[in-house]
């Protein structure tokens, strides 16, 4: 039974992962928490829930295309939002990006009701895979592959790329990053747009297991939160480590305590880990 709890917890723990990495590098380079983030995962689930029921289309063939929506919609949302109050005093930012959650989150309800919604037919829906006792559904397996996989693509862009390199100049120091003739602006909302992708793609994922409803995504967000703080800012292999640190913490103490208990088992770890660590196991 415990090898059973902690495969799923490694599984759900690789998705956390891809959503903490959109997640850390916002707050990394532009040290702006968004607190939409969440939201770009339910609305990538909705976008993926949408082409599936009008067109037929399977949430693994649509997931580019989810993925380039909610591109897009990170790069607006720091055009039009992040742009006029990222020098802003105070936590200015950081209300404006709950206020986009809050809109977001109407939004989806305004337009789609609060119900819950299910795509109960996709590729693998159905399929297991079995290891000894410990059994495995193909569409959470499926989910933790491509979340590793993007994690890696995402590590790779980020250090190998000009681009990337780019990005972490802006990250160390904007001010000397402007002087060497690096675009921040433009470095900024590329950032918000991979941001954005990350959380697309995951919700991608997660559309095929996962119930689809306005506030699909919150929770999600939350734990984002933690596995940066743990990780580090900034840090995309600490994002790695983190959510996969969250998503075993998770299942075992919901096992272990009660699954009205597992949430606090996660915050729990995350109190523990700050007071001792405060720029998260793996920060500098």
């Amino acid at each position: 039974m415990i090898a059973q709890i902690v495969a799923s917890g490694l599984l759900m723990g690789l998705i956390y992962a891809l959503v903490a990495v959109g997640l850390t590098l916002t707050w990394g380079v532009l040290d702006i928490i968004n607190f939409a983030h969440g939201e770009y995962l339910m609305l990538s689930m909705y976008t993926a829930f949408w082409l599936y029921s009008l067109f037929n289309v399977d949430p693994y063939i649509s997931l580019p295309l989810a993925a380039f929506i909610i591109f897009v919609i990170g790069y607006l949302t720091y055009k039009l939002v992040i742009k006029r109050v990222i020098d802003a005093p105070g936590l200015t930012a950081l209300l404006a990006t709950f206020g986009l959650s809050l809109f977001f989150r109407n939004l989806a309800q305004f337009m789609w009701t609060p119900n819950a919604r299910f795509i109960n037919d996709s590729l693998v829906a159905g399929k297991k895979m079995e290891l000894g006792s410990v059994i495995l559904g193909m569409p959470q397996l499926v989910a933790a592959a491509g979340s590793i996989i993007m994690v890696f693509v995402i590590y790779y862009f980020i250090n190998k790329t000009r681009t990337g390199k780019a990005i972490q100049a802006t990250a160390l120091d904007k001010n000397t990053a402007r002087l060497m003739g690096i675009n921040t602006e433009k470095i900024f909302a590329v950032t918000f747009a991979i941001s954005g992708a990350a959380a697309g793609i995951a919700g991608s994922f997660m559309s095929t297991f996962y119930p689809v409803y306005p506030e699909s995504g919150i929770m999600y967000g939350l734990l984002g939160f933690v596995i940066v703080a743990l990780g580090g800012f900034g840090n995309i292999m600490g994002a790695l480590y983190g959510g996969i640190i969250i998503g075993l913490a998770e299942a075992l103490g919901g096992y272990l305590l009660g699954t009205q208990f597992k949430y606090a088992v996660v915050f729990l770890i995350y109190l523990i880990v700050i007071q001792f660590k405060p720029k998260g196991l793996f920060g500098w």
